[in-house]
């Protein structure tokens, strides 16, 4: 096997971490001696061993002189867990492939240069780009300090979110629904507004066994949630955060009572201002939000620059009807140079629908 092969299987090591890792990084490590995978590890959850730590621990053969590939580079430093690199100069191995150098001002070039004043031969930027995209998320938050935030709606192949009369269940299948399941999964945090709630009055917790749940986060100015609503009757069982400009303590205590945290945003014309709250999220150490609005905050959220990416599912169905609502609504731009612009789509098939996932340029929350 070749070295981007070995980096490969350490790429699917580190997907099994999805979801659990947040903060951190998702890293797959393989151990290869003569041509043989004699140990495999992956990060699977935050505060646990790192990738090398448990593919070393994992073998059961002497590592003398054997190669270690790896998704990013080893860390340094003491955290919730001792050095990666301590354990690979322990080890005897002699050659360390790495996949993504870490952003992390703790690590950034300091684990590979330990390794190589110590006699390690190291390699970087094997399958580099693959690397990178795997902790997309990640290399964002470490640099700005900001979740990244996946704005995701359904709509019929007539650009519809719902039927002339506010219906909307359901307008995919099966296995879409089964899809965004699993995105919230990978959110940390996932983000409604007051209309949503009102609406459709939804949990927006993951369904799928032995999956997280993600931190609920509602956007609601004036908080005027109904008290009865399921997320706020299940606030002590899933972490939910009201963001609002709500300042009366009287209006707030109930909420608090039932479990819900609040975070107390400024105005942005009559709105919460998004960016704050990103910032305050983002303190909070939520690293990834899952955007479920509805059209008004998708549309608030995009003019505020903080969306960087899409995930469109299209239906193949059509509603019709001037009054049908559509994903995005809100003031819109003037002029089709104003547009939000998307890039670098990716397109598959799931079930009977259409998942179509874009990047979003610029996001005003990007260094």
């Amino acid at each position: 096997m070749t070295p981007e092969a070995y980096m490969k299987e350490a790429i699917c090591e580190a997907q099994k971490g999805e979801g659990f890792t947040n903060p951190n990084p998702m890293v797959g490590a393989v151990l290869v001696k003569e041509g043989r995978i004699i140990g495999k590890g992956y990060h699977q959850a935050y505060g646990g061993y790192h990738a090398e730590r448990n593919a070393i621990l994992n073998c059961k053969e002497n590592m003398q002189g054997a190669q270690l590939y790896v998704t990013l580079e080893p860390c340094c430093h003491y955290g919730k867990t001792p050095p990666c690199t301590e354990i690979i100069l322990e080890s005897g191995i002699r050659k360390v492939y790495i996949g993504a150098m870490d952003p992390n001002p703790l690590v950034a070039g300091q684990g590979a240069e330990i390794l190589r004043r110590h006699g390690v031969e190291v390699v970087t930027g094997t399958c580099g780009q693959e690397c990178r995209q795997l902790n997309k998320i990640f290399f964002h938050y470490i640099r700005n300090k900001t979740p990244y935030v996946t704005m995701k709606y359904a709509m019929t192949a007539d650009g519809k979110i719902a039927t002339r009369t506010g219906a909307s269940k359901w307008i995919t299948g099966e296995e879409a629904r089964g899809q965004v399941q699993q995105s919230r999964h990978r959110h940390m945090g996932i983000m409604a507004g007051l209309g949503t709630i009102l609406a459709d009055d939804p949990m927006l917790t993951c369904r799928l066994e032995g999956k997280k749940s993600p931190v609920r986060i509602i956007c609601d100015t004036h908080l005027r949630a109904p008290l009865t609503s399921r997320v706020v009757q299940t606030a002590k069982e899933f972490k939910t955060i009201f963001a609002t400009a709500q300042s009366d303590t009287k209006k707030i205590k109930p909420y608090q009572d039932l479990g819900c945290q609040i975070c107390t945003i400024p105005l942005k014309g009559d709105h919460i201002d998004l960016n704050c709250l990103m910032q305050k999220l983002g303190s909070m150490g939520i690293d990834s939000i899952l955007l479920e609005g509805g059209a008004m905050l998708n549309y608030s959220a995009l003019e505020s620059g903080i969306v960087h990416a899409v995930e469109m599912y299209i239906a193949p169905k059509m509603f019709g009807g001037k009054e049908a609502k559509s994903p995005v609504e809100g003031k819109g731009v003037a002029l089709p140079d104003e547009a939000f612009a998307l890039y670098s789509p990716k397109i598959r098939q799931i079930g009977q629908d259409i998942l179509v996932e874009w990047e979003v340029k610029p996001c005003l929350q990007e260094l």
